[in-house]
Formats: structure tokens, C-alpha cells, sequence
């Protein structure tokens, strides 16, 4: 079976996406890109991640063309497929219907730096994307450009994607992303958040980039 472990992350965290509340039913979507072989495996259309199995999960190119699976795979993937081609260091992407950043994307306004932790996006707001229909070129092409240089955009009237290098960061950013906007909510209906500033922002994103564990030479990327 092509790709069996990014098969079994994208259940595992599809799980975990739903469970945590980040995606309701059979929406949103998860993907891993493995460039050595170029091939991007991605969750299945309409199929609750609690009844989804390894067996499920869609190996297709960049263009959509079925390499492995016999199911049809998620009406996103053009959204998927142009964060790979046009961000290099992406090697997956989540894309979830959470309700506070569903808020925001429906009010078209963007996440800001109501609280640090926002520098985990690589930015200091989370910008919005116009609306475009979902499953076009044309959502996957705006969500893109939006992104600019950052890891995470609001999509209008639809939800949140993030990407990262791993499908741990990815989903990861879709956790603080979605923390971020709910504090942002609720400082907004008792006043007026302060947002940091961006020279704040630029020393909190430099700190970030020494967080956490150093891999160890040869150790093995985690997806």
C-alpha cells in the first residue's frame, strides 16, 4: 500500500480534528505531501473520520489523477495541491470549519495579534481570503495568494487553512489558530482587544524559530 504511514496520520488526525471540534461531520480535509515520490495522500469526500480506514485515504499527483484508492478523493484538493506547488517547504495541509475562525472568515475580518501565540503562523495576522466556491481553482488560487509568506489564511464565509512541514505543525496551527480567534472573539465583546504591535511580533516570530526540541542528525521527519 503506497504511502501507509501518511495514510495513517491523516486518520489519526482526522480523528482528532473531529474530535476536537475543529471540523463537524464529513467536513474539512487533511492531506500529506511526500515530494521524494510526488505524491500527495489525501482524506476521502463525505466520509466521517471515525469511520475512515488507512485503506480509504486517496494517493493522487498534484493534478488529481487517482495513483491508489477506490475512493473519490476530497472535492478540496485543488486547495491541497496548490499549497504544495507554490510553497516548497509544505508538506501538509488541514483544512477545518472551526467555529471561531469560521466567525471571523464569515465576517471577512482577519485573526490578529490579540495574543502571541499568532506568531506560530509565521505572521502577525491571519488574513482572509475572498469567497469563492469551495472545491474551484479559483478558492484554491485566492487561499494562496492571501497566505502570502505565512502558514495559516481564513477562507470567506467557509473556515481555516493552515500548512506546515509536518501534518503535526499543520494541525497544530489549526489549534492555536483557532484559540487565537476565540480569545480574539470574546475580548471583542467586552471591548477593544490591544493588538501587539508588529515590531513585538517580529521578536516573538525570531524566539519562535529556537522553540521546542533540535532533531538529531539522521533522525526521521515526523509527519
Amino acid at each position: 500500500m503506497l504511502l501507509q504511514e501518511e495514510r495513517e496520520l491523516i486518520v489519526e488526525y482526522g480523528k482528532k480534528m473531529s474530535a476536537a471540534g475543529l471540523s463537524a461531520g464529513t467536513s474539512g480535509n487533511i492531506s500529506i505531501y511526500n515530494a521524494e515520490k510526488k505524491l500527495m495522500a489525501i482524506s476521502p469526500s463525505g466520509i466521517s473520520y471515525f469511520d475512515t480506514v488507512p485503506e480509504d485515504i486517496v494517493i493522487i499527483d498534484l493534478e488529481a489523477n487517482i495513483v491508489e484508492g477506490s475512493k473519490k478523493p476530497s472535492s478540496e484538493w485543488a486547495l491541497h495541491s496548490e499549497f504544495y506547488k507554490h510553497k516548497p517547504d509544505c508538506r501538509a495541509v488541514v483544512h477545518a470549519h472551526s467555529r471561531f475562525c469560521t466567525t471571523f472568515a464569515v465576517l471577512n475580518q482577519p485573526v490578529k495579534a490579540v495574543h502571541y501565540v499568532i506568531g506560530d503562523a509565521g505572521t502577525a495576522t491571519v488574513p482572509c481570503a475572498p469567497y469563492r466556491t469551495f472545491g474551484s481553482l479559483e478558492l484554491a488560487q485566492e487561499a494562496v495568494e492571501v497566505c502570502g509568506e505565512g502558514n495559516a489564511v481564513l477562507l470567506a464565509n467557509h473556515g481555516l487553512i493552515t500548512c506546515g512541514a509536518t501534518l503535526k505543525s499543520a494541525y497544530g496551527l489549526a489549534c492555536n489558530m483557532e484559540f487565537i480567534a476565540e480569545v480574539q472573539y470574546r475580548a471583542m465583546c467586552i471591548g477593544n482587544p490591544v493588538i501587539l504591535s508588529d515590531e513585538e511580533m517580529d521578536h516573538v516570530m525570531d524566539e519562535f524559530k529556537s522553540y521546542g526540541q533540535v532533531r538529531k542528525p539522521g533522525e526521521k521527519q515526523c509527519y
